[in-house]
């Protein structure tokens, strides 16, 4: 088949080559001119404009969407909405909000064109592996661009699971369970380095654990391949970001009045992340040290550990302070 593909970061380039190594012929458009010459170097039909990408696809046309969700996404619909003619169909494969697909689909409805919201998982290891598809939209837009999405995903990895706005959703619930897995695994494998004493070899366990146990999994694969080199995972810095579904899927469990703690606690943990200073923390450490005399620390704790060893408390020191138990 034929497609258009606008955007070719990580997902997209490699979704490209994917595609072209199926048959298919892909016209290609970035705003970056050298990752559209990368992509023809590989085959694909290179377009310096979105006009340049719609003149050379064939009637009934496709264009797959892939660029950063809101106002990118929204501008490039936008543009190929008045550059399309009815009959064709645009693909939103990124991570858009699925009340943003559903007045897509409206407004592209109005003029004749016809409007696929795909939930694509997988990452960079996705153009080897296939990537899983999660596609919302009309039965006849979807079946008839099928051989793409078969294509593009492992056997058993593409489903047709809805209207408009149930690829996104369906991908925003995979992520919001993906934090919490993700948080999971990250705290178990804290309490295992945290036993210094037991020598435990973290990377060996996160293989052991790949091997017939309950926890297996592809993310487990990963740590596993993370913890390879203590080198190179000594300079990853703990900050999280997060790409808004988490935020959306912890909204939408508070507007449909059903419980996620674990998710939502898994996105708190990634804001947290975030705070060098922690002051948060040292809110709690002032109040537990007024009510109950508990001693806090100016410096790191293996800081003023050392200085105790070498003689007498500072000044900071709490004799005389309020006993009051607390936490």
């Amino acid at each position: 088949m034929q497609l258009g593909m606008v955007g070719l970061g990580r997902m997209g380039g490699n979704m490209t080559e994917r595609l072209m190594g199926r048959g298919h012929e892909v016209v290609a458009f970035d705003r970056n001119p050298e990752t559209v010459a990368a992509a023809a170097s590989s085959g694909a039909k290179p377009a310096e404009t979105l006009e340049a990408l719609v003149s050379q696809l064939n009637a009934p046309r496709a264009v797959w969407v892939m660029v950063p969700a809101g106002a990118p996404t929204a501008e490039t619909v936008d543009a190929l909405a008045r550059l399309l003619e009815p009959g064709d169909t645009i693909i939103d494969g990124g991570n858009s909000r699925y009340t943003e697909s559903q007045r897509h689909s409206a407004m592209l409805a109005e003029r004749g064109l016809s409007f696929i919201d795909a939930g694509v998982s997988g990452g960079v290891w996705g153009l080897k592996n296939g990537y899983c598809l999660m596609v919302g939209g009309e039965p006849q837009a979807v079946q008839r661009l099928e051989p793409l999405f078969l294509d593009l995903a492992p056997e058993d990895g593409y489903a047709h699971v809805g209207p408009s706005g149930a690829g996104h959703y369906t991908k925003m619930i995979h992520n919001g369970i993906e934090y919490g897995m993700l948080q999971a695994y990250a705290e178990g494998f804290a309490l295992l380095e945290a036993a210094e004493e037991l020598q435990l070899d973290l990377h060996a366990i996160a293989a052991l654990w790949n091997h017939g146990s309950v926890v297996r999994s592809w993310l487990l694969e990963l740590t596993e391949l993370a913890l390879e080199n203590p080198q190179e995972f000594s300079q990853i810095h703990g900050y999280v970001e997060d790409s808004g579904e988490g935020r959306w899927t912890v909204e939408e469990s508070i507007n449909r009045a059903v419980s996620a703690p674990v998710i939502a606690a898994s996105l708190f943990a990634r804001f947290a992340s975030r705070d060098d200073e922690k002051f948060a923390a040292r809110i709690v450490a002032a109040l537990r040290n007024e009510f109950g005399g508990h001693k806090f620390f100016t410096e790191s704790p293996a800081s003023e550990r050392a200085e105790e060893a070498a003689g007498p408390q500072s000044s900071l020191s709490l004799e005389g302070a309020a006993t009051e138990d607390g936490a």
